[in-house]
């Protein structure tokens, strides 16, 4: 099975050769890359003409908008995909429902969803809702039973715990139906997933820690006669030698200061993530021992919240990383890297040939233009 590879597009705080914001107190300091159209049409540009499907573009209060920017960026790309991060609830699932709708059909079916029920009540509270953790699965279960049905062409009455709709419809239906991503750590995410995403994700832990969570939405999956995709979410620092790579990793890690470790820590232990708080396992608040399976490096979570961790070394070491997390059933990779856009070219140029050569990965998209012949290559002295 060919595998599929997403990028990132920066839109929280700007990008640059360092960790910069994750939305979590951290400075971005003068890296001088701001979240402009013309800087994320470059990132993104570059992914597609890489061979990235698409690119995730997060969601919150530390980001623009993930809709509206990724709308800007549509007309600069070509077949790229948009993994737009959403969160249910804040909107009625009808006009959510429209939204993809428009999104899909006036893109030519470039949009991906990546819904995001919201970790941090706080945060929740600041957008006007003020249900906890529970009840916000709840109600995401009833947002996707409502949009999956109106994306079915059904005229919806529903009235649930949390939402309810009479009459509703769709004058337009999609072309092609958004895929949904989903991910989420605890029981009450778990349900979720097994009831309506395509792809679950997950975030890079250890590969014994992810095969037992793919085991584990397989099962609910199944007793929802469903089966769902796999995908994972990790940074990357692919070089020409380990040794490079874990320079650049020390690179980063030097240019974290011990009181940023210390305030984005605190911060982070407050979360009611489940998933950060195997994030926050991983690293541990130290600069030691960050390496916690082979390539597989814990730094990035120090200071950013969400995905944590990055395949470090050669460009065949991280391949060969890749080629373990599919053997356990992962089929899809959303990646990023410092800076973006040489992130792409380091991985996009150096990881994927090597997975082409091995059968693992075909460009979605090849150019169609003829090899050039060397010249004279043929003359005979």
């Amino acid at each position: 099975m060919t595998l599929k590879f997403h990028w990132f597009l920066p839109t929280n705080g700007g990008d640059g050769r360092h960790v910069v914001s994750g939305g979590h107190g951290v400075d971005a300091g003068s890296a001088g890359r701001p979240a402009s159209v013309p800087y994320l049409g470059q990132v993104a540009r570059s992914a597609e003409q890489l061979g990235f499907e698409g690119a995730l573009t997060p969601t919150g209060a530390w980001c623009e908008d993930a809709w509206l920017a990724t709308a800007m960026l549509a007309p600069l790309s070509e077949r790229l995909k948009f993994l737009v991060a959403f969160r249910p609830g804040l909107t009625s699932p009808t006009l959510a429902a429209q939204m993809a709708t428009t999104y899909q059909n006036l893109s030519g079916g470039r949009l991906l969803l990546n819904v995001v029920t919201g970790g941090e009540s706080h945060e929740q509270r600041a957008y006007g809702d003020f249900l906890d953790k529970d009840g916000r699965y709840a109600r995401c279960d009833e947002f996707l039973t409502v949009v999956r049905a109106l994306w079915a062409g059904e005229t919806v009455d529903y009235a649930g715990e949390h939402l309810a709709v009479e009459g509703a419809r769709l004058q337009q239906l999609p072309h092609v139906l958004p895929e949904i991503y989903f991910g989420g750590s605890s029981p009450a995410a778990g349900r979720v997933a097994a009831r309506h995403a395509d792809v679950y994700l997950t975030w890079g832990e250890p590969p014994a820690a992810v095969a037992a969570k793919i085991a584990w939405i397989r099962a609910l999956a199944a007793e929802e006669g469903r089966q769902v995709r796999f995908g994972i979410r990790l940074h990357t620092i692919p070089r020409d030698t380990a040794a490079e790579a874990w320079a650049e990793a020390d690179r980063l890690l030097a240019g974290i200061d011990d009181a940023t470790i210390a305030s984005v820590q605190s911060g982070l232990a407050r979360s009611e993530s489940e998933g950060q708080r195997r994030m926050l396992a991983l690293n541990r608040g130290t600069r030691d021992d960050l390496e916690v399976y082979p390539n597989l490096w814990a730094g990035i979570g120090l200071v950013r919240g969400g995905a944590g961790t990055a395949l470090v070394g050669s460009f065949d070491e991280v391949a060969d990383r890749i080629e373990e997390y599919h053997e356990l059933g992962i089929e899809e990779f959303v990646l990023s890297g410092y800076p973006h856009l040489e992130g792409s070219y380091w991985f996009g140029e150096g990881v994927l040939p090597i997975l082409e050569h091995r059968g693992l990965w075909k460009h979605p998209a090849p150019p169609s233009y003829a090899q050039a012949s060397v010249p004279f290559g043929s003359v005979v002295a």
